[in-house]
C-alpha cells in the first residue's frame, strides 16, 4: 500500500511538509467517520488517491513558475484536493470554492492545524465576485468546458488552468476547443495510470 513515506520519496518533500500532510490525513480519517468527505472506498488508499494525486502538481508548478508563491483558485474543492494540499506544501495561497458547508468547516480546520494559507469560500463559483489569480485548479468536479466557463471571469492575462482529469479527457478537450482557443499541455499522472494533468494556457473565448 502507498504510504506517506512513499510520497515523500517520490516528490522529495521535506520532513516538515510531510508532517503537515500527515496532520491533514489524520483529520481526514477522523472526520470521514461522521462527515463522509470522500468516497469510503478511497480512504485506505488516501495517500495515493488523494495526497499524491494532488501533490504531484507541485513540482510541475515550480518548473513552470519558479519558486514564487502562487495565488490559486480551486473549483469544487470537496475535502481540499488539490488546492489545500498544494497550499500545505508551500505552493502559495489557495482560494477554496465549495458549496457544501461541512466540507468547508473541515477545510478551515485543516488550514488552521497545518498553517496552510487558504481562504475557504462556502459558495458556488458562479456566485463569487471575480478576483485575480495565477492558476485555477480542479479535480473530479466537472467537464473541461464547464470548468473553463466557470473560470472565465477569473482569467487574467497569464492565468492558467491546471486540471486533474481521467479517461475521456480527449473528448472533453474537443468539446472545449469548439468554444475556447487554448494551448494544451498534458502530463502523465503519477497516481493513476489512466490519469492526465492538463495545463491550459492562453485561454480565449472563440
Amino acid at each position: 500500500m502507498y504510504t506517506s513515506d512513499d510520497l515523500a520519496r517520490d516528490l522529495d518533500v521535506s520532513r516538515e511538509t510531510l508532517d503537515r500532510l500527515e496532520t491533514y490525513a489524520g483529520l481526514l480519517a477522523k472526520w470521514q467517520k461522521a462527515k463522509n468527505l470522500v468516497a469510503n472506498s478511497t480512504l485506505e488508499a488516501m495517500w495515493q488517491r488523494h495526497f499524491l494525486d494532488s501533490a504531484q502538481l507541485a513540482p510541475l508548478l515550480v518548473e513552470a513558475y519558479g519558486e514564487r508563491e502562487l495565488s490559486m483558485l480551486d473549483i469544487g474543492s470537496g475535502a481540499g484536493f488539490p488546492g489545500l494540499v498544494l497550499s500545505a506544501i508551500g505552493v502559495g495561497h489557495a482560494h477554496m470554492v465549495e458549496a457544501n458547508g461541512r466540507k468547508c468547516v473541515f477545510m478551515n480546520q485543516v488550514s488552521r492545524e497545518t498553517s496552510a494559507p487558504a481562504t475557504i469560500h462556502n459558495a458556488r463559483i458562479e456566485a463569487l465576485e471575480p478576483f485575480p489569480v495565477d492558476i485555477i485548479t480542479s479535480r473530479a468536479c466537472a467537464r473541461v468546458l464547464q470548468l473553463i466557463n466557470w473560470a472565465g471571469p477569473f482569467l487574467g492575462e497569464g492565468t492558467e488552468m491546471w486540471l486533474l482529469k481521467g479517461e475521456g479527457v480527449d473528448e472533453e478537450l474537443t468539446e472545449a476547443q469548439a468554444c475556447w482557443k487554448m494551448k494544451v499541455t498534458k502530463h502523465k499522472s503519477l497516481s493513476d495510470p489512466a490519469g492526465v494533468i492538463l495545463r491550459l494556457s492562453k485561454l480565449e473565448r472563440l
